[in-house]
């Protein structure tokens, strides 16, 4: 895959948040891990013609990132406070299974959330867009915030019923 496309700008893009917390978890530093992901970025780069499009992206990503916080584990070898690599290992594959679960249900929810009524969408995008708050809302909607409170809770509780049975179902 070229770099320089678009699919894998976004791509890359999209797993940030997913990487950084992957990384976190094996080395649990804010600024190593954040120094660890710009690595790691900057290596999938390099890297991504090697990548072949179709496959699992994100896995693909957790591997470059491993191998950086092998190297990163390696040049700090002297530091009493560091994890032996079995311990590492365990935490990868770990996240690895908790990260194809994570996407699982991100996929449930896009599914949910379809189910919903465009109003109870629309209800939930303003309260979730940024400065949403429930009094705006209520006061948009000619309501108390009791109300729109109570509806936002309902909704929730229905997409996490929706979320559990798409998960538990595959």
């Amino acid at each position: 895959m070229d770099k320089n496309s678009q699919e894998f700008v976004q791509l890359l893009t999209q797993v940030q948040p997913t990487l950084y917390a992957y990384i976190l978890s094996l080395v649990f530093n804010d600024a190593q891990a954040e120094d660890l992901l710009q690595e790691t970025n900057i290596t999938l780069w390099e890297k991504a013609e090697q990548f072949k499009a179709g496959t699992n992206f994100v896995a693909w990503t957790y591997r470059v990132a491993y191998f950086k916080v092998l190297a990163h584990r390696r040049a700090m070898a002297r530091d009493r406070n560091m994890f032996n690599e079995e311990l590492l290992d365990y935490l990868a594959e770990r996240q690895v299974s908790r990260a194809d679960l994570l996407d699982r249900r991100r996929e449930a929810l896009q599914d949910c959330l379809q189910k919903l009524s465009n109003y109870h969408r629309k209800l939930l995008k303003a309260r979730y867009q940024p400065g949403g708050s429930i009094k705006t809302i209520a006061s948009q909607k000619g309501c108390s915030a009791g109300v729109i409170s109570q509806t936002l809770y309902r909704i929730r509780c229905a997409l996490i019923k929706c979320v559990q049975t798409h998960v538990v179902a595959e």
